[in-house]
């Protein structure tokens, strides 16, 4: 069943949420995280405003076990949308993108590269 997001009532939308770890650590290369955020919300405007505040309540500093500072900051919202279906199964695709550039994902995916996190 394809989700309606203009009906009023609480709908399910999926945030992809881009988050940063930077270190305090000299010339550390910063590590990020894609998230993918599943939220209850009236509207889709109501849904960005929830996967804002969340964001941002997700980011902390603090020290790793060699004193060093890791700090994580919500980066970017990439996106907020309803989830493709509303009926959840066994499995249920909740989100998709697409793009043409096959080879630009594989360098940024690391499960397709040979790039350690």
């Amino acid at each position: 069943m394809r989700v309606d997001s203009n009906s009023g009532e609480a709908s399910l939308y999926v945030a992809v949420v881009l988050f940063e770890s930077s270190s305090s650590v000299p010339n550390d290369c910063p590590l990020y995280e894609e998230c993918f955020i599943l939220i209850q919300a009236n509207s889709l405007e109501e849904a960005r405003e929830k996967a804002l505040l969340y964001s941002h309540q997700q980011e902390c500093s603090y020290q790793n076990q060699d004193k060093d500072t890791i700090t994580w900051t919500c980066k970017q919202i990439i996106d907020v949308n309803s989830v493709l279906y509303d009926d959840f199964g066994d499995i249920t695709e909740i989100y998709a993108r697409h793009f043409r550039n096959y080879e630009a994902y594989c360098q940024f995916e690391p499960f397709l590269s040979s790039e350690a996190l």
